[in-house]
């Protein structure tokens, strides 16, 4: 049985546009899962959002979550326990539409301190 694509809707994008205005210049990665089918196009509608505040985003790119974990969407942080403000600002309004994000540590990636990877996997 298909399921249907995840995507943003445009009022779900505007939420998150006006919640993380609060967050200005910001750095963000985005990657997703390529097994996948829907992950490219869920990526690039979070690149859209992150584009409309002014974040300065690199991706999306193809690329699995450190240590193949899976996660249908994550936050990729540094070092556990230091959740950047904007990161955590994005998972609480996901939260709001009943979109759950998992928190996992980088586990060797190179991300710069005080930025993410929102990392978009299987649904």
């Amino acid at each position: 049985m298909q399921s249907t694509p995840r995507r943003l809707t445009t009022h779900q994008q505007a939420v998150l546009i006006q919640v993380l205005l609060a967050f200005p210049d910001q750095q963000v990665d985005i990657c997703f899962s390529p097994s996948a089918g829907d992950a490219p196009s869920y990526a690039r509608d979070f690149l859209a959002v992150f584009k409309a505040i002014g974040w300065q985003v690199t991706g999306p790119e193809s690329a699995d979550l450190p240590d193949g974990r899976t996660a249908s969407l994550a936050v990729v942080v540094r070092e556990e326990g230091n959740l950047p403000a904007c990161a955590e600002a994005l998972r609480d309004a996901l939260r709001i539409y009943g979109i759950e994000v998992k928190t996992l540590c980088s586990n060797g990636r190179e991300i710069a301190f005080g930025s993410f990877v929102l990392a978009v996997g299987a649904p």
